[in-house]
């Protein structure tokens, strides 16, 4: 067998195994948190702090008003990588050919030109993400070893998918048996670093929400 066929076969089916089982784990170990019982009575109806609840989710996904200039630039560069990395993912003909093998359909995609355009772009974006957060005093202060290996491991998805594209340095069959295997160790790593909050994020702030209006503040 050589480096490819161990990347997709092997590799990538132990990778996708711990990939699920580790995100069942942390969801079913988030789901299971002991919540402290609360014995004061509702100021709102039950109702009203749930729909406040899916309401925060889109509401606190921008910054508030007061806080634009100081944190605007910082949100739109997060808001354009990740906007990146999905047309990446779900747009880009074999990856829609990988994703269309697991879910049994696929769907339209993107010319490969503009997908190695906005990878381009996406890099560079993460690059600015980096240099924010090492010449930031506060960002840097609050980084650890997650947050910079969360970034080099995605970084590393990026550059190993353009040089493929790009067929260079080697056979194109070892450039995208390495891409493949940066792929693979994304996916082990996925459950147990800060990439986790790809499912986090918005159950989090509508729970945080509904807590809050069912205490009558707003969230």
């Amino acid at each position: 067998m050589g480096l490819l066929g161990l990347a997709r076969g092997p590799a990538l089916k132990v990778s996708v195994g711990i990939f699920c089982a580790g995100v069942v784990w942390r969801i079913a170990a988030f789901a299971g948190l002991a919540v402290r019982r609360e014995f004061s009575r509702p100021r709102t109806s039950v109702t009203r702090y749930v729909a406040d609840g899916l309401a925060a989710i889109g509401s606190r996904s921008w910054p508030h008003p007061q806080f634009v200039k100081r944190t605007g630039a910082g949100e739109a560069l997060g808001y354009s990588y990740h906007l990146g990395l999905f047309i990446i993912i779900l747009l880009y003909g074999p990856h829609i050919a990988l994703l269309g093998s697991l879910f049994g359909f696929t769907w339209p995609g993107l010319p490969s030109s503009l997908i190695t355009g906005i990878a381009a772009v996406t890099l560079t974006l993460f690059l600015g993400v980096l240099y924010r957060r090492v010449t930031s005093p506060v960002i840097r202060m609050l980084s650890n070893f997650d947050d910079y290996f969360t970034w080099f491991i995605t970084a590393s998805v990026l550059v190993t998918g353009l040089t493929a594209s790009a067929h260079l340095g080697a056979r194109y069959e070892t450039l995208l048996a390495i891409h493949i295997l940066s792929v693979d160790a994304l996916l082990v790593w996925f459950p147990f670093g800060k990439l986790m909050h790809a499912f986090y994020i918005f159950p989090s702030r509508a729970i945080n929400s509904a807590i809050l209006s069912r205490k009558g503040a707003p969230s």
